[in-house]
Formats: C-alpha cells, sequence, structure tokens
C-alpha cells in the first residue's frame, strides 16, 4: 500500500467515525440551495479529511465540495475530496452515503478511496493494481445485455432548474432494462457498479469531487466509462456513463436516442 493509499483510506476512516457518532445528532442544516443541504457534519468531515491529508502532504493543493479549491506550492498533486456523498440522505436517516477522496497527479487520478459507514465497506482503488472490497479483489458483473441488467442514475439537484433533467433517459431505461434504481449517492452508485451488483450507471451535472475516486475504481474492476456518446470522459465533464463494458453500446445507443 502507498503512502497515499494509507492516508486516503484513514482519512476516510476517520470522517466515517463522525458520520457514524453524529447521525442522530447531525447539528445546524444550511442550504446552499433549497434542495441542496450542507450539514455541520459535512464541514467537520472535511475538515477531518483535509488535516489528516496536510499532515503528510502539506504542500498538495485540495478539492473539496465545502471549502472549494485550496492551492499548494503549484503542487501537480491534487486531492479531491467529498466528505459526505448523499447529504441529503444524511440529513433525513436515510442510511445510503459515503466519503469520497481521489487523489489526481499530473491530470490523471491515481488513487481512490470510497467509504460507506453504513455497511462498513471501504473501497479501494490504486492505478494499475486493481479495486478492493474490505481487501478482497472486485469485478464488475458479467451479465451481457441490458435487458438482463439492473441500472442506477441519479438526479443531481442541479436539474431542478434545468430542463435537461435526466427524465427522458429514466423513462427510457426503465424499459429497457430489469429495473432502475436511484439510491442518492453517486459515488456508491460509482462503486456498486465496480462491484456488480448494477451493471450500469449514468447521471448528468456531476462535480468532479463526485466521481473522481469512484471512475478509478470502476477502471480498475474492468469498467468502461464513457460521455453519452460514447466519447472520454474526465471527472471534470458533467456527463458520465459507467458500465461492466458489456452492455455499454447499448447504453449509449438509449443515451443517444434520449
Amino acid at each position: 500500500m502507498s503512502e497515499a493509499v494509507k492516508v486516503a483510506v484513514e482519512a476516510a476512516l476517520a470522517a466515517g467515525k463522525i458520520l457514524r457518532d453524529r447521525k442522530d445528532s447531525i447539528g445546524e442544516v444550511n442550504y446552499k440551495d433549497f434542495y441542496d443541504p450542507v450539514t455541520e457534519v459535512d464541514l467537520l468531515c472535511e475538515k477531518t479529511v483535509i488535516d489528516h491529508i496536510k499532515k503528510t502532504f502539506p504542500d498538495h493543493d485540495i478539492l473539496a465540495e465545502e471549502s472549494g479549491s485550496a492551492q499548494g506550492n503549484a503542487s501537480p498533486s491534487k486531492w479531491i475530496i467529498d466528505p459526505l456523498d448523499g447529504t441529503l440522505n444524511y440529513s433525513h436517516g436515510y442510511p445510503c452515503y459515503c466519503v469520497s477522496i481521489g487523489l489526481e497527479h499530473e491530470g490523471q487520478v491515481e488513487v481512490g478511496v470510497i467509504y460507506n459507514p453504513c455497511l462498513d465497506e471501504l473501497f479501494v482503488a490504486e492505478r494499475g493494481k486493481g479495486a478492493t472490497l474490505n481487501n478482497k479483489p472486485i469485478k464488475v458483473s458479467t451479465i451481457p445485455t441490458l435487458k438482463e441488467s439492473l441500472l442506477v442514475t441519479g438526479f443531481h439537484p442541479k436539474v431542478i432548474n434545468s430542463l435537461d433533467d435526466n427524465l427522458n433517459h429514466f423513462c427510457r431505461f426503465m424499459k429497457a432494462c430489469q429495473a432502475v434504481r436511484r439510491p442518492g449517492s453517486a459515488a456508491m452508485d460509482l462503486v456498486y457498479t465496480a462491484m456488480g451488483r448494477f451493471e450500469g450507471f449514468w447521471e448528468l451535472k456531476l462535480s468532479p469531487w463526485d466521481v473522481a475516486a469512484g471512475m478509478l475504481i470502476v477502471t480498475e474492476a474492468g469498467g468502461t466509462l464513457s460521455k453519452f456518446d460514447g466519447s472520454p470522459v474526465t471527472i471534470y465533464d458533467e456527463e458520465i456513463l459507467a458500465s461492466n463494458g458489456l452492455i455499454h453500446q447499448e447504453m449509449v445507443d438509449i443515451l443517444q436516442s434520449s
């Protein structure tokens, strides 16, 4: 385990403990917009993760959901942090949320760690070294067709004020696969695709901290990533399609027909 992976795991577990300890006392809830909450726990977890990282990597840059971008000394390395992906779930007591930490080096994500404290699930990936769940290797599903597949998606708060709201895609996929789920955490959707609980995931209007760690975990588990048209995707694009690879073109076809 590299030093970066070790630090990311320690930071994710520390933030996860806070999420567990505070789940019944989340404190004050504020709103970036009326549909987009931020709790005291978000801020506390973010500070905890950043403090862990800065002890070992004081010169690295930080991009975090709540505090934004903090520059180091022109570092080629940047930590991309969502301290609580699924804040709305957390604020309602719905147990689907996680801590997501990615490390980007020279424009490429090299480390991804996602911790789900509700089920004590720790997902880890390092570029070129595969992906694990609680230290056991994971791989994407081998289901070969869309009609046999269980898919997952989400509706980011940004879609509320947009005509590009994902409902057209949702309706088409509902009629083309076994079922579509909508848990409310993009990071969890990605890692559950990586481990084969879902065959595919798509979503619009996400931010780098939503997907940085999860995209690497999908790739290292043997999955396929793209934009909706099948072209290459980065963590800075606002649409993402992830799948087991076997149904990827079928998903592209549905998204393009929508």
